[in-house]
């Protein structure tokens, strides 16, 4: 029995995604391996729907793994800038 699953990076004003047939008790890293996006430097993580995953996450059929790229900037710095700039931290 195969599952289909999704592989998807995206960028702010851009986004590549994969649709793949993979054999049942597929892992997020033969996915990812699988997908052949070629941003492996740039990933920092895997999530499936939103959810932390690591490389040995076992797929279900309908899941969408997204690779995850590192944080341009702290959060917690980036709202005190905001506050210090007098906006009260929104944006």
């Amino acid at each position: 029995m195969s599952i289909r699953v999704q592989v998807v990076i995206a960028w702010p004003h851009r986004f590549e995604l994969r649709t793949l047939e993979l054999g049942e008790g597929a892992t997020v890293g033969e996915a990812v391996r699988l997908a052949g996006l070629g941003h492996e430097a740039e990933v920092a993580g895997y999530a499936v729907f939103g959810v932390a995953a690591d490389a040995g996450t076992r797929l279900h059929d309908g899941d969408r793994v997204e690779l995850l790229r590192p944080l341009q900037a702290d959060p917690k710095e980036a709202r005190r800038r905001r506050a210090a700039a007098g906006d009260g931290g929104r944006r």
